[in-house]
């Protein structure tokens, strides 16, 4: 009897311990979830071959993604994975509170429950997890504040909870100085601390990290200077440290980052002169050194920069004048040099800044005549700010050719005579100011004037006319003579009679003038099919951006779209219309292509991530800055790109004036990488990767349009659900033909396709590579041809220098990566960024 027994309970042990640890939480997970492609019945040993699990050696799971699958159901039974490092549960439908049960998982280094329905606070137990690296909660429902439990969480790097309904303060405990120990790998390559409480000095452990490209540590509390070991920082792309409280001068240290092409050292404590080595920086675009303490001239060197496209010293103290070749050779937009010291006069080469969209030269000391030349820069646009000077002489009559210009800015200077009736021609004046000077004579009648203030006028003792009270009826300024007076009265008598006879002459030409072109424009409308009685009603919409809010109008948006002759472009999913506004901002206008009255039914849905899509948040991202709906049309409004699309730059302007520009194209393939990178990251595939929806800013930084595009056609259905064909022609990866469905491999092929086009100058398709012969097996077809891959890149590139084609070849090498035939051997566009940068 008793050895029975034992034998029995030997049986039982055995059988326990030949059961895998998680089999009984798997078993329950199973059937708890709602939506899980796992084995419906049977066996669960195997549980560690089943979709979405990794386990370790002893079949512990210590990895469970279960993301993009529309899950729902009890999240409760997760808490039995002792051993767990991942969980993933990104983009599906799970709703509730997120399960306190959560805590219990000691092991957790990652937690992503992005884009779900998840509701209530953030739970504080998950300030016990105290291993976690990355926690991403947004894009839920989860409200109140962030729970101070958190704090606890010491080794976090990366914390996600925007778009939620959240409320209080950013905590109190994000602050510290920056740990030296994060550049003693040396592998670090992005470094974003923004908007947070950090304190101390830039470590000069940061020469370490070689290959870090972005460094972005603005509005905090640093101190001391920028280390001469970011000179090290041979891969430094972005350094952006404003409103910190840096010292010193501007290091020296960044004369050696020869791929530096934005640095932002605005609002700290900088004093001393700019090093004229920076003028070593070809690929430098944008050098913001604003509210310091800077002295000197302006180095001649910086006009080096061929690159630059906006230079802001203002508010500093440099002195000297304005070097006469200010903008010989550079691509200058944003010249601005406002409250500094400058002296002597502006040099007639201003007109030479033919690219420019604002000039502030305000708050210095600049004398003599305002150059006619300056109406030779017809771009301007943003601003003319010529104030607080010592300007004398008339105003140039030439100013009225700057038609595109909306704010001009001449006040408290000593400039004299009269207003130029010439300045009517500067058709989208908004804001003007001529106050504080010397000037006389009636107020030209021009709507921006009379728009205006009273105090866009005061202080010019001979200015008459509205909008000041001083009426120009003859009485101001007579001699008290009593012949003339009476001569001047009956002179006056006669010329009003004269003046009201040809005032009604005038009236009638110009109504009968008026009256012909209304007619003439209707029957020119009708003949294009293009009249439009009365503007469609608004029924909703909005401006994301505040300081827009006043600038853009919504119905004229509405009403561009409407006109055939104001289209763009058009893609797969939408039309693109050109739209100026009443205040002269530029405006590109998205018409979506609806489907199915998508935005009647589902307009709600359509506004929320429209909204949601508004504050998705990274540089190389094309985000609306407002919408509009009328009846079943949505309207996507957007900056207008000044450099167009990569495709025009790539296959139109080349054609015209070849620049050889592989710098900027390189910058611009890793700008379009590491933006599909975060939209990865984020669980956002796209559906139409093209050059064509590449485009390109005032700089050249690449932005990728036509995001999310899947849900607000239909917000019912996911991309995954996306039917039509999604892509342009040439783009679309050779799996799309029998899954229909796109991915992060299709998007990081389609991504390969336009690393071809940068390295090749060809277009995707092309009659010259043969029948049923895309750009891809051109070029993978290559060595079959018995061509070298120096025979397929362009050679007006290629052959510019050794350093190039070295950084083409390396390009090429992740292109054909990219596109490989087979998904599983793409890489991710995570390990796309890293080779590109490599290859620089």
């Amino acid at each position: 009897m008793a050895s029975i027994l034992y034998l029995s309970l030997l049986m039982v042990l055995s059988l326990s311990e030949a059961q895998p640890p998680d089999q009984p939480t798997m078993s329950a997970l199973r059937t708890a979830l709602t939506g899980l492609d796992w084995p419906p019945t049977g066996d669960v040993s195997d549980y560690c071959s089943w979709r979405g699990i990794k386990c370790d050696s002893n079949q512990s799971v210590i990895e469970l993604d279960l993301s993009r699958r529309n899950l729902q159901g009890n999240l409760s039974s997760i808490s039995g994975l002792a051993l767990l490092r991942v969980l993933d549960l990104s983009f599906n439908s799970f709703v509730g509170s997120i399960p306190d049960s959560l805590e219990s998982l000691s092991l957790l280094e990652i937690l992503d429950f992005s884009s779900n329905k998840f509701e209530g606070p953030i739970i504080p137990g998950l300030g016990r997890l105290s291993g976690l690296k990355s926690l991403n909660l947004s894009y839920n429902f989860l409200t109140g504040r962030i729970p101070d439990e958190m704090k606890s969480i010491e080794g976090l790097e990366e914390l996600q909870l925007s778009g939620n309904n959240l409320s209080g303060s950013i905590p109190l405990w994000l602050v510290g100085p920056i740990p030296g120990s994060i550049f003693f790998s040396g592998r670090l390559e992005i470094l974003i601390l923004t908007l947070n409480e950090l304190n101390g000095s830039i470590p000069d452990s940061i020469g370490n990290c070689r290959g870090l490209s972005n460094v972005r540590i603005g509005n905090n509390r640093l101190t001391g200077p920028v280390p001469e070991a970011i000179g090290k920082v041979s891969g430094l792309t972005y350094f952006e440290a404003d409103n910190n409280r840096l010292s010193g001068g501007v290091s020296l240290g960044f004369a050696r980052c020869m791929n530096l092409t934005l640095l932002n050292l605005a609002s700290n404590q900088l004093s001393s002169v700019i090093p004229p080595e920076l003028g070593w920086l070809k690929n430098l675009q944008e050098l913001i050194i604003s509210d310091n303490g800077l002295t000197g001239e302006i180095p001649m060197s910086l006009l080096t920069c061929k690159s630059l496209n906006k230079l802001d010293l203002s508010n500093n103290g440099f002195n000297g004048s304005l070097p006469r070749g200010l903008c010989n050779g550079t691509r200058l937009q944003f010249l601005l040099l406002n409250g500094n010291s400058l002296t002597g006069e502006v040099p007639p080469e201003i007109g030479n800044c033919g690219r420019l969209l604002q000039l502030q030269l305000g708050g210095n000391y600049l004398t003599g005549l305002i150059p006619p030349d300056v109406g030779r820069m017809k771009n301007l646009q943003i601003a003319l700010n010529l104030s607080f000077n010592g300007f004398k002489g008339p105003i140039p009559r030439d100013l009225g050719k700057l038609d595109k210009l909306v704010s001009l800015d001449v006040s408290n200077n000593q400039l004299t005579g009269s207003v130029p009736a010439e300045l009517k021609g500067m058709l989208s004046l908004i804001e003007v100011n001529f106050s504080n000077n010397l000037l006389m004579g009636p107020i030209p009648i021009f709507g921006p004037f009379q728009k205006s203030l009273s105090s866009s006028f005061l202080g010019n003792k001979g200015l008459c006319g509205y909008p000041l009270n001083q009426s120009c009826d003859g009485s101001y300024g007579v001699e008290e003579n009593h012949h003339k007076v009476s001569y001047k009265i009956v002179l006056a008598v006669i010329g009003s009679g004269l003046t009201v006879f040809m005032a009604v002459m005038v009236v009638v030409v110009l109504f009968m003038v008026r009256e012909r072109q209304e007619m003439a424009a209707k029957a020119a409308a009708a003949a294009e099919g293009n009249e439009i009685s009365n503007a469609p009603l608004v029924v909703v919409g909005n401006v994301f951006v505040e300081n827009l809010k006043q600038a853009i109008d919504l119905e004229s948006a509405v009403k561009a779209s409407l006109k055939d002759s104001n289209k763009v472009g058009s893609g797969t999913f939408s039309t693109t219309y050109k739209a100026v506004m009443p205040s002269g901002l530029v405006l590109s206008v998205k018409q979506l292509k609806s489907i199915d009255r998508t935005v009647v039914h589902y307009q709600t849905k359509m506004v929320r991530e429209l909204e949601r899509l508004g504050n998705l948040c990274h540089e190389n991202l094309m985000r609306p800055i407002g919408y509009v709906i009328y009846e079943d049309v949505a309207l996507l409004l957007h900056h207008h790109m000044l450099n167009g699309t990569l495709f025009r730059l790539l296959h139109e302007s080349s054609k015209l004036d070849f620049e050889p520009d592989w710098p900027r194209r390189l910058s611009i393939a890793v700008g379009i990488a590491e933006g599909l990178a975060f939209l990865h990251h984020v669980a956002i595939i796209h559906l139409d990767i093209s050059s064509c929806n590449v485009f390109l800013d005032a700089g050249f930084k690449p932005l990728i349009g036509e995001i999310e595009v899947a849900k607000l056609l239909d917000p019912s259905k996911g991309t995954a659900s996306i039917s039509a064909v999604a892509g342009s022609f040439g783009y679309i990866p050779p799996e799309y033909a029998y899954t229909m469905q796109v991915t992060a491999p299709g998007n990081v092929y389609s991504y390969g396709v336009v690393l071809l086009e940068i390295l090749t100058s060809r277009p995707p398709v092309d009659e010259a590579f043969g029948e049923g012969i895309d750009l891809v097996k051109w070029v993978h077809g290559a060595s079959g041809r018995g061509e070298t891959p120096e025979q397929i890149m362009d050679s007006r590139l290629s052959t510019v220098s050794f350093a190039w084609r070295r950084q083409m070849l390396g390009v090429l090498k992740v292109a054909m990566s990219c596109t490989e035939t087979t998904p599983a051997k793409r890489p991710k566009m995570k390990k796309v960024v890293e080779m590109l940068l490599e290859a620089k």
